[in-house]
């Protein structure tokens, strides 16, 4: 008789990093189910797809009971932090009360199925040094905040209720078909633009002085893998590069695809209230447990990500 594929379920399956993980986890062999607030728009290999609302905890109910997964991971979540300004109200209802709802339908339906929610290097305090797991968390935006408390919840149902859960605070990741309401498909789609126009152009940014900790989403979702298979319950895991770059490098690094000139015009209604200047991951803590490092440049992710928006 054949060996029970190992079942899992990405609840966020739709978005940009849930295409990715979809693919990682079918080429490692497990069936996986998907949901999502639309039609799946991942392509074929769910073995069932489900349109859920994460803040309805009915529907979060049923669709456990029904597929009692070996595995879930939730990426469903308001991910931008710019975002989460605008409606701080809406990133608590998704970042809080819908991991919530998941993790109390698992403990109902599915007491053995492992966990795992997907956090923020926003839950840190500001700091020159590489952030490890004990670091100071503080949340310096609504975002940041609603991370902080899924955590809090996630290790409030591994130590009461015995619950297989376990949560990362990914640093910024990127490539391929994110997007352009983030920074960096931004910069690239707007070279990219210029360059088909065949002439010169002037791009618009924000705070190019940040320095951020940018991983391919390829190695990210590697990452997430095997967390699900050798992962701790109740523990955390910083996924990051462990290398910073200023915005502005990255730019320069993009700008440099192209064969036109290229005007950078700063534009301060694109700075957010609140930008701690420098967020980097130490990653011991994963590469030491799992033997996980991030194997794509974060240039060859700029290239790959620039030619798809040529």
């Amino acid at each position: 008789m054949a060996r029970r594929k190992q079942k899992a379920l990405i609840v966020g399956s739709n978005g940009f990093v849930g295409g990715h993980l979809s693919r990682e986890l079918l080429s490692a062999g497990y069936e996986v189910c998907g949901a999502d607030r639309g039609a799946s728009v991942s392509g074929p290999g769910f073995s069932s797809y489900s349109i859920l609302d994460i803040v309805d905890s009915l529907a979060v109910d049923d669709l456990v009971r029904r597929e009692r997964p070996d595995y879930l991971v939730n990426l469903a979540a308001l991910s931008s932090v710019g975002a989460s300004w605008e409606s701080p109200q809406l990133a608590m209802m998704i970042n809080v009360v819908g991991p919530t709802n998941i993790l109390e339908a698992c403990r109902r339906h599915a007491p053995e199925c492992k966990v795992l929610l997907i956090g923020s290097s926003e839950e840190y305090e500001f700091s020159n040094e590489p952030l490890t797991e004990t670091s100071p968390i503080a949340g310096d935006s609504p975002y940041g905040i609603s991370k902080i408390a899924q955590e809090r919840i996630a290790r409030l149902y591994a130590v009461s209720f015995g619950c297989n859960v376990l949560a990362t605070r990914s640093f910024n990741h990127t490539g391929p078909g994110q997007s352009t309401a983030f920074v960096l498909p931004s910069f690239c789609r707007q070279v990219a633009s210029i360059q088909s126009s065949g002439r010169a152009g002037v791009i618009e940014v924000g705070n190019l002085d940040v320095v951020r900790d940018f991983s391919d989403v390829r190695d990210v979702v590697r990452a997430y893998r095997m967390l699900l298979e050798r992962g701790r319950r109740g523990e955390v895991y910083n996924v990051g590069s462990g290398e910073g770059c200023s915005l502005r490098s990255l730019l320069d690094t993009i700008i440099g695809f192209s064969t036109q000139d290229v005007s950078v015009h700063v534009d301060p209604t694109r700075f957010r209230p609140t930008d701690a200047p420098k967020i980097v991951a130490n990653c011991a803590k994963i590469h030491e447990e799992l033997g996980w490092q991030p194997a794509i440049s974060i240039a060859q992710s700029l290239k790959d990500m620039y030619e798809s928006f040529l």
